[in-house]
């Protein structure tokens, strides 16, 4: 069984026991998270929510707080003299997915 969860404004498939990498959630490690943003439920049969399932919640614990690699963006404008460069790393959560409740 799987459920399609919204988290900060992106879509993840999450199933029980599943790792995901999700954008940086202001909790601590190992505490747990409820997600009731819920668009899809699949088991024995699938539901499927106008936008959100009601009674529908997705628990989770933060396993770990990471940044990602570094990004390198270079801007460059030939016979200008103008060249510009920046990097940048984002910060991710990884959160285990604990059980799909309501379904």
């Amino acid at each position: 069984m799987y459920a399609l969860v919204e988290i900060k404004g992106k879509q993840y498939k999450a199933e029980k026991g599943a790792l995901l990498k999700v954008d940086k959630l202001d909790r601590e490690t190992g505490e747990s998270v409820e997600f009731d943003s819920v668009l899809l439920v699949s088991g024995e049969d699938v539901k499927v929510g106008t936008p959100y399932l009601s009674g529908v919640k997705v628990t989770a614990t933060v396993e770990d707080q990471r940044r990602d690699k570094k990004v390198t963006i270079i801007k460059f404008r030939r016979r200008k003299n103008y060249r510009r460069k920046q990097g940048h790393r984002q910060t991710h959560t990884y959160i285990r997915v604990n059980e799909i409740a309501g379904a």
